[in-house]
C-alpha cells in the first residue's frame, strides 16, 4: 500500500482520539482536534492536564477513553509519545498518526516494532484539506 493509499484509508476512520489536544487555539493539539470534530469525525481529547477541550471531557490517557478508536493522532515529544504506542497496541488499537515533532524515528519504531499501521510523514490538517474531508 503506498502512502496516499495509507492515508485516504486512515482518514477513513470515523473514530479518533488527539492526544495532546489543548485548549490553547494557537497550538496544532487545539487545531487539529477542531478540524477533526469539524470534518464530522467522532473525535476524544487526550491530555493530563486538562478537564475540557472545546466543551468536549478531556481524558487523561488512551486506557481512559470511553470507547476504543479507529486511529489515534499523536502531538506530544517523542518521549511522552512513544509509552503511548504502547499503551495502543495493548487496547488493540491499529492506527496512529505522528504529527511532525511526534515522529521520531524511537516512537516510528516502537509503532512499527508493536504492528501499528503508522503514518509519520505526513500532517493531517494538510491531508484533511488535500483529501476535501471537510464538509
Amino acid at each position: 500500500m503506498d502512502t496516499a493509499e495509507q492515508i485516504r484509508g486512515m482518514l477513513g476512520q470515523k473514530v479518533w482520539a488527539v492526544v495532546g489536544a489543548t485548549d490553547n487555539p494557537d497550538k496544532f493539539g487545539y487545531k487539529i482536534f477542531k478540524m477533526l470534530k469539524q470534518a464530522g469525525y467522532r473525535v476524544f481529547p487526550v491530555n493530563p492536564g486538562l478537564k475540557t477541550v472545546l466543551g468536549e471531557t478531556c481524558y487523561p490517557s488512551v486506557t481512559a477513553l470511553p470507547v476504543k478508536p479507529d486511529a489515534v493522532n499523536f502531538v506530544v515529544p517523542p518521549k511522552v509519545g512513544e509509552p503511548i504506542v504502547g499503551e495502543c497496541a495493548s487496547l488493540g488499537i491499529k492506527n496512529v498518526w505522528l504529527q511532525p515533532g511526534a515522529n521520531e524515528d524511537n516512537v516510528v519504531n516502537a509503532a512499527r516494532k508493536a504492528g501499528l499501521n503508522v503514518i509519520a510523514q505526513s500532517c493531517i490538517l494538510v491531508e484533511l484539506r488535500r483529501q476535501d474531508v471537510l464538509m
